[in-house]
């Protein structure tokens, strides 16, 4: 499993300073960034954690990076930091499905807490792509006569119903609703049920 980090991307020195120490005080492990840019050339996709991120930078801004990982599919959780002036910016980038905006200088308290709420999202979100991509897998194992067995087992129909719609003995297809049961890791008929639904919903992401 990859650590959580917290990515802070800022063109003042000094708020990434003070910031970086502010995690480190908190032990949450930070990388720093001068630039969207400078991001983004570390960007690969499998970073875990959460960004915080000036929306008012030079080049790129962080509504434009927002925008980008959003475009690369990136579920990182988000919290702006604003100055006076950006709050419709901010509100323009909650819409775009920012967490959180919050002013400078940021009260130290509340942005631990923020933070810390934006690892546990992520850490959801990241949970839940295990279980789709483990979910998927288990379902590739099985070979194409698995499968069709297992579309009409889980739609209740009877293994001697199921011989005669697939031309196969009734043996047979007993063999491959055994197989089937061990390679998904359902020991009843309800847990196959189950997972025939929980395929059924399995985003396409």
């Amino acid at each position: 499993m990859s650590e959580q980090r917290v990515y802070i991307i800022d063109d003042d020195a000094a708020v990434r300073d003070s910031m970086g120490m502010l995690l480190e005080s908190a032990e949450l492990p930070y990388r720093c960034y001068a630039s969207a840019d400078d991001f983004l050339a570390d960007h690969d996709g499998s970073q875990r954690g959460c960004l915080v991120i000036d929306i008012r930078m030079p080049g790129m801004t962080g509504l434009e990076l927002q925008r980008r990982l959003k475009a690369s599919g990136s579920t990182l959780p988000i919290i702006f930091i604003t100055g006076h002036g950006d709050v419709p910016m901010a509100v323009e980038a909650m819409r775009e499905g920012a967490l959180d905006f919050m002013r400078k200088p940021v009260n130290e308290p509340d942005f631990v807490d923020r933070i810390q709420q934006a690892l546990d999202l992520e850490s959801g979100r990241w949970h839940q792509k295990l279980d789709r991509e483990q979910t998927r897998a288990r379902l590739t194992a099985l070979t194409e006569r698995e499968r069709e067995v297992f579309e009409l087992v889980a739609q209740g129909v009877a293994n001697k119903a199921i011989a005669a719609d697939l031309g196969i003995s009734e043996r047979t297809v007993e063999v491959h609703r055994a197989q089937v049961m061990k390679k998904l890791g359902a020991r009843t008929l309800a847990q196959l049920v189950r997972l025939h639904l929980q395929f059924d919903q399995l985003p396409t992401d």
